[in-house]
């Protein structure tokens, strides 16, 4: 007998595999098996009645920076663009500690299970103080959720022509010490894991070429994956060619990071012939449309990057940009920057869909297993919710309803076989506590006590 049968669904299985009126059933952590009507489920433990409603794989977040809700709607920083944006936050985030960022991972966590998705990397940076992704680990471990932690790093402080203050910045040796406390601690490569581990100096303007290098020889000794900011600001080409004599991009493949253990955040402003040689060298590409939106600084095209070879995906970005993290927001927001840019007929919901899948586990080197439903899977998936007022007349294709009616958002989320969300509530007892502790930290980082 199987554990969990989900029937009566729109299953959206994989890219050109879906199932009307199919059911999915659930052993342990896996996908067991899926079938249409005309083939009878397993009998299980438990059966949801799925009601008509679409599953899909659980969204995939490749792209965020969780300790940022901490500073949602700052309100001296929301009419900025990146560069001063993040002048004005980094001396509040030098407040960091290790209850404000278990508190915040936690809370961005249940965010994310409640737009739709079951893996998330974090793009952890800012160390005022050791220990910190330790923190997201145990939040991780406490709700159940899929994380692939991403160690970030910055070396050069503003009196080193860099953006941060000094008190968030490590010395290379720090850094590359932490990396492999972290990998050999928290690293799991093997199959259905539910931590992993990569390495993320921040960004040209704040990571020096020294620890670039040496993060990419930890990679390759370690065969671990790598991430970073690249082309997101115009001022990044000024400071690259003031600094390197060359592009952002030029730079990145002189460090020998152009490589298919990278993906990349952002790549908003690179030259068409850069787009060709990244996507030739097997590079991935994180789209965050919301984010991009909200700073008013542009948007990669998505679309021009998968013809072109490149696998993109989607993530929130931190939280503060965008102030929210949901992964079905992003989702259509992709959707329509891309029919904004090349017509209502070059995007739709699937499409869109693939990128919030498929593409977000190509960026965590983990299609394999995450990203989509086939048999043999990871369990993650995801009963949508919307109104009946909202889906009113939405009565031929439910893959467009979901994203062109709403808002929807996860009625039920289950992840390596377990449901997190239920009802459209989280199932975690401690959110009410941890909710309160986190208004407590948030107003000690804003300094508003």
């Amino acid at each position: 007998m199987i554990d969990i049968l989900i029937c009566d669904a729109h299953l959206y299985i994989d890219r050109e595999w879906e199932i009307p009126d199919g059911w999915i059933a659930i052993e342990k952590d896996r996908v067991h098996s899926v079938g249409g009507p005309g083939q009878p489920p397993p009998p299980a433990a438990r059966v949801i009645s799925a009601h008509g409603r679409l599953v899909t794989p659980g969204l995939v977040n490749a792209h965020h920076h969780m300790y940022q809700n901490l500073t949602r709607s700052y309100a001296p920083a929301t009419r900025m663009r990146l560069l001063p944006w993040l002048q004005t936050l980094y001396p509040l985030w030098t407040g960091l500690d290790a209850d404000s960022v278990f508190t915040s991972s936690y809370v961005a966590m249940v965010e994310l299970l409640l737009g739709g998705c079951t893996t998330s990397m974090d793009h952890m940076y800012v160390h005022p103080r050791p220990r910190l992704i330790d923190e997201q680990f145990r939040a991780a471990r406490e709700i159940g959720f899929r994380f692939y932690a991403t160690r970030g790093s910055m070396t050069r402080a503003q009196e080193d022509g860099g953006l941060p203050p000094t008190a968030v910045v490590q010395d290379e040796d720090t850094i590359m010490a932490d990396c492999e406390r972290l990998a050999s601690a928290y690293h799991d490569p093997g199959p259905g894991a539910m931590g992993r581990v990569a390495l993320g100096p921040v960004s040209l303007f704040s990571a020096s070429e020294g620890i670039m290098r040496k993060s990419l020889a930890m990679a390759e000794r370690l065969d671990l994956r790598l991430h970073t900011h690249l082309a997101e600001d115009m001022e990044e080409d000024d400071y690259c060619l003031s600094l390197y004599g060359c592009t952002p991009t030029e730079q990145f493949e002189r460090m020998g990071w152009s490589c298919p253990r990278t993906w990349i955040a952002h790549y908003i402003y690179p030259s068409s012939s850069e787009i060709d040689r990244i996507a030739g060298a097997g590079v991935s590409v994180v789209q965050c449309p919301s984010s991009n939106m909200m700073i008013g600084g542009g948007s990669a095209d998505a679309l021009d990057m998968r013809e072109r070879g490149i696998r993109v995906g989607l993530g929130c970005n931190g939280s503060a940009t965008t102030d929210h993290a949901s992964m079905w927001m992003e989702t259509r927001n992709a959707m329509l920057l891309g029919r904004i840019s090349h017509g209502p007929q070059a995007m739709g919901a699937r499409e869109a869909l693939d990128m919030a899948t498929r593409g977000g586990a190509a960026c965590l080197g983990w299609e394999d297993e995450i990203g989509h439903l086939r048999p043999g899977a990871c369990a993650d998936l995801v009963i949508w919710h919307a109104s009946d007022v909202a889906l009113a007349g939405a009565l031929t294709d439910p893959l467009e309803a979901w994203l062109r009616c709403g808002p929807t958002v996860a009625g039920t989320t289950i992840v390596a076989g377990k449901v997190l969300v239920e009802n459209c509530e989280p199932t975690m007892a401690a959110l009410g506590d941890i909710l309160r502790e986190h208004a407590r930290q948030a107003r000690r980082i804003q300094r508003l006590d």
